[in-house]
């Protein structure tokens, strides 16, 4: 490879600052699960249909199987794994467990990420409004009730939370 296919890529991946050198086409995806070795982003389709690879950019959702890492100078990404920053699962992590909301697990990395930014903006769903939300994710185990109830309850959690702080 050539020296000039390659760049200088600087994130902010899960709170910790990155700077590597990369090349020019190496998706997101590849770069988190192989340069710096976070496996919670799956790969599935590689066409951004199934949302597997679903993660934060800047608080945004996006697909990482369709973003160039060198597209992301300067952001901040945040995986499946920086969600629970202090090594206690968030609301949306815990209701997941609680209502079985996974079976292989292999979609579960991307409904978290997808979720996560749903409730941060929109707090106080409808059955329907999530399910528009998390429509965009494929999961083939578990006919999708388990994870539509985990994220109401999520939001339930949340909303009892701020009330409480407030």
């Amino acid at each position: 490879m050539e020296p000039q296919d390659r760049v200088r890529v600087q994130l902010t991946v899960n709170g910790s600052e990155v700077s590597r050198l990369v090349e020019a086409r190496r998706t997101l995806a590849d770069f988190l699960r192989d340069d710096l070795g976070l496996r919670g982003t799956h790969t599935g389709c590689e066409q951004g249909v199934c949302g597997a690879c679903t993660v934060l950019v800047d608080g945004v959702a996006m697909r990482s199987c369709l973003t160039f890492a060198a597209q992301l100078d300067g952001a901040a990404v945040q995986t499946v794994e920086g969600l629970a920053g202090d090594g206690d699962l968030t609301p949306l992590q815990e209701a997941f467990r609680r209502r079985h909301a996974l079976q292989c697990g292999y979609c579960t990395p991307g409904f978290l990420m997808t979720a996560t930014e749903f409730l941060r903006e929109n707090p106080s769903p409808s059955e329907q409004e999530i399910r528009t939300a998390l429509s965009g994710q494929i999961c083939r185990c578990t006919g999708y009730e388990n994870i539509v109830q985990a994220v109401r309850e999520a939001a339930g959690t949340l909303q009892a939370d701020q009330r409480r702080q407030a």
